[in-house]
């Protein structure tokens, strides 16, 4: 059992913050079933254009407390019960990373509880290993600032292959509030690009670029060329069908490849934009053909949540991985291979 290290020390509770981005997310967990106790957020949707730093952090700032209160409610617990505060100091948006560092700061000063840092990317990489119970995975890790291929390997998460530029969630969020397809950037759990390209009926595949630079992937000049296509009275629906299979098949062959070089026997798939039901489907079928094992995160811990930042939270506080508030600085461009994980083995099991 991979959680066999975890499962053998003291029970603890720990109630985790993330406030990267858009979301002002607040998760409790701890090391016995069910690991999960709750997971609550608030989201700020911009009227127009894309996130405005300053304004969302004055909306996290504002609804904090509430979503703070929610789940401790959804928990049946207090602050009492907590043994310690974890929190996203990075990477993200830095206004709005500095509101939930406050906050966490605040808590454990008043509180006296541990204060745990935690990056974002690993929380989203641990809350996939604990639902799929999987061991070992290569990493396929997409949101709407990060896309990124990682594996575990000798104490750290390394990456095998990145964005040189823009995210993957934000080549789609830029190009549907372009195409005046949003906001809102998700409908019927789907987002818009991926709606409307299932409306295209003869599923024309228009030649945009397709950019791949050994292990690296670029999405800006893929973005410029599906905006122009669009001037130049291509239908909506072709665009955003090339759009998004020449996106996602690109992340997929750096992805297989890969799979190939770590020769891992398991595939996950993390980050907000694995609720796409066609990135799904498509990375399934890769994993498959290698003979890997696959699992998606459910949609509730796929975009920004604060069980994620919890639940790593879990792990890193079991491991002794704490700092006085005073010393919770925010690193907006926190790079998970800059983090021991000192909660795995050599083989990448939690120990």
């Amino acid at each position: 059992m991979w959680l066999h290290r975890v499962l053998r020390d003291k029970e603890v509770t720990v109630l985790g913050i993330e406030s990267t981005a858009h979301t002002i997310g607040v998760g409790i967990a701890r090391n016995r079933p069910p690991y999960i106790l709750a997971n609550q957020y608030k989201r700020y949707t911009p009227v127009m254009g894309g996130i405005h730093p300053r304004e969302a952090s004055r909306f996290i700032a504002e609804n904090a407390p509430s979503v703070i209160s929610a789940a401790l409610k959804e928990a049946g617990i207090t602050m009492n019960d907590i043994d310690a505060i974890a929190v996203a100091l990075g990477p993200g948006l830095g206004p709005c990373l500095r509101v939930g560092a406050t906050v966490a700061r605040a808590l454990s000063a008043y509180y006296e509880k541990p204060l745990v840092p935690v990056n974002h990317a690993i929380a989203h990489i641990e809350i996939g290993n604990l639902l799929s119970g999987f061991e070992d995975p290569l990493v396929i890790y997409v949101s709407g600032g990060n896309t990124s291929i990682i594996a575990y390997k000798d104490g750290r998460y390394r990456v095998f292959g990145e964005t040189l530029d823009i995210a993957l969630g934000n080549l789609r969020d830029v190009f549907a509030r372009e195409a005046g397809l949003a906001p809102p950037y998700i409908s019927q759990g789907e987002h818009v690009v991926d709606l409307c390209a299932l409306r295209s009926r003869e599923k024309k595949l228009l030649e945009l670029p397709y950019i791949v630079k050994g292990q690296d992937v670029s999405y800006s000049g893929l973005l410029t060329a599906a905006l122009n296509a669009l001037k130049q009275g291509a239908k909506l629906e072709d665009v955003c069908y090339s759009l998004v299979e020449i996106s996602f098949s690109m992340i997929l062959e750096v992805a297989e490849r890969g799979l190939a070089h770590t020769r891992k026997k398991q595939v996950l798939l993390t980050g907000g934009v694995s609720a796409s039901s066609i990135l799904d489907k498509k990375t399934k079928l890769m994993a498959e053909a290698r003979g890997a094992s696959f699992y998606n995160v459910p949609r509730k811990y796929a975009g920004d949540n604060g069980a994620m930042i919890a639940w790593a939270g879990v792990l890193a506080y079991l491991n002794n991985i704490v700092m006085e508030p005073s010393e919770a600085v925010i690193n907006q461009r926190w790079r998970p291979d800059e983090v021991e994980v000192p909660w795995r083995s050599q083989n990448g099991r939690s120990n």
